[in-house]
This record gives structure tokens, sequence and C-alpha cells, in this order.
């Protein structure tokens, strides 16, 4: 359902530098419940099939996510609304060049993240009980992403999102949130726009790097931001609107620019829109 050229621009910079910079694990916001009082859905990929299984309800869930056979995947779950199938989800998506907008009518990406291999942990929202499908979107040619339906029940007291130390939102076009996240914390990554919207965390230098870094991507020369970037990572895959996942964040310490490699209609990346923002990783 991504638009195809969006993922390639993200990963040819991932290609070009050292992966694995980021990666989610089992959250506990300070004062909040903790991950082992959430329902677990756990999701298991092995570069060839994806399995469901743990406990697929309503309400606020931790996926777990387990990868064998491949060194990432990007485990991604859309909502089908009643009445609606995959196919037609899939084929919305498919006849407006990838463009994950167009799925709307059928469903919403309501999670989508890096996971590397072994298992690794997130939490999200599943606010609608009913027909989800579970996908590993990580190979860039949607004819090979693994996928498999599932149903998710109705919780008779759907669990609440832990409170995260920090929350970063996406919006039309650039992100609010605050300028310094704690390594080790908390933190939360929200679609709070009215398009599919991704978070990724292309590191660099020092601030004058991420001047100019930001500065090319307006522009739209990827090819130059590939020199100016020294670690990438993504904090939030494409998520539909009100889409929210959250983790402890392990990243390196320094300076980052955020960026949304979605386009536009008229064909134009969402960074050119003005969508990077500037911050730092302390620990």
């Amino acid at each position: 359902m991504k638009r195809l050229k969006s993922r390639s621009v993200a990963c040819a910079l991932a290609g070009a530098i050292l992966t694995g910079l980021l990666a989610g694990s089992a959250a506990t916001a300070s004062g909040a419940a903790t991950v082992s009082t959430l329902p677990t859905l756990t999701l298991t990929m092995t570069g060839h099939s994806v399995a469901v299984g743990g406990t697929p309800v309503s309400g606020a869930v931790n996926v777990a996510s387990t990868v064998s056979g491949e060194k990432q995947a990007e485990p991604t779950l859309l909502y089908l609304k009643p009445g609606a199938t995959f196919a037609q989800a899939f084929a919305a998506a498919e006849s407006h060049h990838g463009d994950p907008n167009y799925i709307d009518p059928y469903g919403a990406i309501v999670f989508d993240a890096f996971a590397p291999k072994g298992t690794s942990t997130a939490q999200t929202m599943l606010l609608e009980p009913g027909s989800y499908v579970a996908l590993d979107t990580i190979n860039n040619n949607p004819a090979k992403w693994s996928y498999t339906q599932f149903t998710v029940a109705p919780s008779a007291a759907p669990a609440a999102l832990p409170v995260p130390n920090s929350t970063v939102k996406a919006i039309e076009f650039g992100f609010r949130g605050p300028s310094t996240l704690r390594d080790g914390t908390v933190v939360r990554f929200e679609n709070a726009g009215f398009l599919v919207h991704m978070v990724d965390a292309l590191q660099v230098k020092n601030v004058a790097s991420a001047r100019a870094l930001t500065a090319v991507l307006l522009a739209g020369q990827d090819r130059k931001a590939q020199k100016l970037v020294t670690g990438f990572g993504s904090f939030m895959g494409p998520m539909s609107p009100g889409g929210v996942q959250q983790f402890v964040l392990h990243a390196k310490p320094g300076v980052y620019v955020l960026a949304c490699f979605m386009d536009t209609q008229d064909g134009r990346e969402h960074t050119e829109l003005g969508m990077e923002r500037t911050i730092r990783v302390v620990r």
C-alpha cells in the first residue's frame, strides 16, 4: 500500500549507511501501567510468512515482533472496514501508483514499525474489533510482501496506552513535539494529520549538517541528502490518520532530522513541502 517511490528513497538512504540504528523494545512509562498489563499481539515473520498469535483484542496492545530468516522486517497492521476486503484495499492503492491514502474507503494502516532480527516490541491501539491484515512490508516490491488476515475481538474493558514521556506528531506538513528526546524513555509517535505520514530519522554530524540536509530535502535533491546522512532509522512507518505507536527509544545520542518521504498527488515528497524537523537525542 505504500507509495513505492517514497519507500525507495528511504531504503536508498538506509542502504547507503549503517542500519539498525534504532530499535523499539518493551515500553514502560514512568508512573504508568507496565507493558505486562497490556494484551500482547505476537507477529512472527520469516521473510516468507507472517503468523499472528497472542491476544488480538481491541484497545491498547503490546506488539511483539519476532523476526528470523531476514535481517529486518517491517510489521504492518491494516484494519479493514466492515464489508471491505484486503483485495479492495490493495487494488485501490495500486491503481494510484501505490498511494496508501486511497485505501481510506476500505481501511487504515494502524501500525508500521521496523523490527530487527530477534524479538522487539512496541505498543499501539487497535481501536476497532473486526478484520485485520498483518503484513511484512520490508521489501519494496508489494508482490513479495508476506501477509495473513486475522480477527480482533472486542474487549470488555479495552486497555489504554501507558502515558509516554514524550510525544511527536506528524501533521501537514511538519512535526510537532519536543526538540530533544531522551534515549531510554517512552516516546509516542502519532499521525495527527489528514494524510498518510511516516517519521524517518536521519542522523547527521551536527546542527550545520542538519540545516544543509533540510535545504537539499526541501529542494528535492535526495542524492545530495545521502551524502549528509550518517545514520538512518524509522520511528514510524507510513500510518493512516489517527495512527499511534510508542516504544522505548534506543538511538545513538546526536543530531537528527525527522523526515516524511510520502508523496503528494502531484508527485512531490512531503519533505519538499517542509516536512523536516531537527531534534537531538540525549542520554
